[in-house]
């Protein structure tokens, strides 16, 4: 644990920005403001959104001075932070981006942090392989992926899952640190099957990841039952740091999903054993690519193999078990077997016209 704990004091010194934390919400604040053409941003517009910011963000109820704004709007203009930021002033009060598609978040990182970069991801490199690092092996590769982007003009050594459409990525951080720090949420959300979204006080416990989409897993104020929340289908939320948190108790978060194949579940399904034959051709891939983690080979011969899962009976499960088409027959349970077989024939359907 020794060489774990020297880890962590390089990584932090590693990341020992020259910007603060308060620098970088006032810089983002400003760079949000700038991009808002719709309104004239004076210098005291500017001042008074930097202040709100840093009372939502941080609780400061000191405001900012003059001379602070001025000094970052100075900053992000020079080349110091990699910014070059294009900030004009019209009529001699407007502040406003001379290039309209212009953003700071949008500009390239500078030499000096691809250079510490470089270093925290060789650092963390000498530790893949250790068992309490194994879940970081794919976050190295794409730290190390990105970064050889950006500094070599060069085609992807790497390809990760992306979907660049999809909705809600911008809340991941926000719901992380409110699940972290136990902060209850205004959440406006509209269903896949509502006409209207709806606001609701929810109590966030875990924030879940399947197949590319992000889920916050919630516990309304009016109700008991744990529900699932896409962050694509979330309109907007707020936090209440006023509203007492309430924990749910009796639950173990770290192993709640382990009996699932997605993240359809609520506390009362159980799992079952759920036996499948697989045919010869899709065989190796069930075998070298397990179903679930519980999957056990209850047979082998020429013809596939017969395994078992232990998980709940899902969406998500029927899913995967369609995608295997022909290839995959369900033989227990019963009630999965001829639901299956009744989507399979109302399937068929579509093309016997």
């Amino acid at each position: 644990m020794r060489s774990l704990f020297k880890f962590f004091v390089v990584l932090q010194k590693e990341f020992d920005m020259s910007t603060n934390k308060l620098a970088l919400i006032r810089y983002k604040t400003i760079d949000e403001c700038l991009q808002n053409k719709h309104k004239k941003w004076t210098l005291e517009k500017l001042i008074e959104k930097v202040a709100d910011a840093l009372y939502e963000y941080e609780g400061i109820t000191s405001g900012i001075s003059k001379r602070t704004i001025q000094a970052d709007l100075q900053l992000m203009r020079s080349d110091k932070l990699g910014y070059n930021a294009p900030i004009i002033v019209k009529e001699k009060k407007y502040y406003c981006y001379e290039d309209a598609n212009y953003s700071i978040t949008k500009t390239p990182i500078n030499t000096t942090d691809v250079a510490k970069m470089r270093e925290i991801v060789g650092i963390l490199k000498q530790f893949n392989g250790f068992n309490y690092f194994d879940e970081m092996s794919e976050m190295i590769a794409k730290l190390e992926n990105n970064l050889y982007k950006s500094t070599n003009k060069s085609k992807n050594c790497i390809q990760f899952e992306s979907n660049k459409l999809l909705k809600g990525i911008e809340h991941i951080n926000p719901l992380y640190q409110a699940v972290l720090n136990k902060i209850p949420l205004l959440i406006e959300y509209k269903s896949f099957k509502a006409h209207q979204s709806q606001e609701q006080i929810y109590f966030p416990y875990l924030l879940k990841e399947y197949r590319n989409r992000w889920f916050l897993i919630v516990k309304p104020k009016k109700g008991n039952m744990l529900l699932t929340l896409a962050l694509d289908r979330i309109i907007a939320f707020q936090e209440l740091p006023k509203e007492p948190f309430v924990d749910y108790k009796n639950v173990n978060f770290d192993t709640y999903f382990d009996d699932v194949i997605g993240v359809t579940k609520t506390e009362k399904d159980r799992a079952q054993k759920v036996v499948l034959q697989v045919g010869k051709f899709n065989a190796p891939y069930v075998l070298t690519k397990p179903i679930h983690d519980s999957q056990l080979v209850l047979k082998e011969d020429k013809d596939g193999i017969i395994v078992s899962i232990h998980v709940v009976v899902n969406f998500e499960l029927e899913r995967e078990i369609l995608g295997f088409g022909e290839s995959m027959k369900v033989l227990s349970p019963r009630i999965l077997a001829q639901k299956i077989k009744k989507r399979i024939q109302t399937a068929n359907e579509l093309y016997s016209v």
